[in-house]
């Protein structure tokens, strides 16, 4: 069973407490350190990356709502799964409208919670199986050039040539064994272009060929670092979601 990494944002002690209690009975279920608060949230967010997100819609400062499209944002290769939690029913379409898994009604009724549980255990299968389906290497025939624009020009270019690249000032830095290419074209896109070859976001800001991949070294709370076999000896961030997947193309 995989583990679930939860984080609980609510700003009453003892709702946070109440809902701490419950996810703490659940077998693979892991609580990070609660915020109380909408930018404790973002924060921490970063720190510990978890799965799974339970967040009241009222804190301070800022909402619920305010809070979940600030991480969606900041969000590594899989956002977290987002579970509203209000004494209120009114809140519930302005949740599901960011594709909330759930909405729990305040105070929590046991029943209810284990169905929540049940819908994240299915979604969170679910996405590792569309991550384990995009690494088959043999779904779509690799390309063997490229056509990229960089600036003023297009060049063309062997999937091979590429190590990485990664959006800075509005372009795309393109890292290659000769040069560094300026495209205008987004990460999305690209990764759209290599798709059948070698290529793994294994960062929502990094797109890695995985044959120049050195070494994979444990960071924290999960996360780890790559080093790339390039001159320079790139050091690259995986997340944590996108670790699992990774390390399971390597057979580990």
């Amino acid at each position: 069973m995989k583990n679930i990494h939860v984080l609980i944002a609510e700003d009453e002690p003892l709702a946070r407490e109440e809902l701490t209690f419950l996810l703490e009975q659940e077998p693979g279920v892991s609580v990070c350190p609660g915020a109380e608060n909408g930018h404790q949230l973002i924060e921490l967010y970063k720190k510990h990356e978890p799965d799974v997100i339970f967040l009241d819609v009222q804190m301070p400062g800022m909402t619920g709502i305010e809070a979940a499209k600030q991480v969606m944002e900041a969000a590594y290769a899989q956002p977290p799964l987002f579970v509203f939690t209000t004494a209120y029913d009114e809140y519930a379409l302005e949740a599901f409208e960011i594709e909330a898994v759930d909405y729990l009604l305040k105070p929590y009724e046991e029943d209810r919670f284990h169905k929540t549980i049940r819908r994240i255990r299915k979604k969170i299968a679910q996405q590792d199986g569309k991550h384990e389906k995009r690494m088959q290497p043999d779904e779509k025939p690799q390309k063997s050039k490229l056509l990229l624009d960089d600036g003023e020009r297009m060049v063309v270019l062997s999937p091979d040539a590429i190590y990485y690249a990664v959006p800075s000032n509005r372009m795309l830095e393109i890292h290659t064994k000769d040069d560094v290419l300026e495209s205008r074209m987004t990460l999305q896109e690209l990764e759209e272009k290599l798709d059948g070859n070698s290529f793994f976001r294994v960062h929502r800001s990094y797109l890695v060929n995985l044959n120049y991949i050195r070494e994979i070294t444990p960071w924290f709370n999960g996360t780890s670092n790559i080093t790339l076999s390039d001159k320079k000896g790139t050091s690259i961030p995986v997340s944590r979601s996108a670790r699992k997947v990774l390390l399971k193309t390597f057979n580990y």
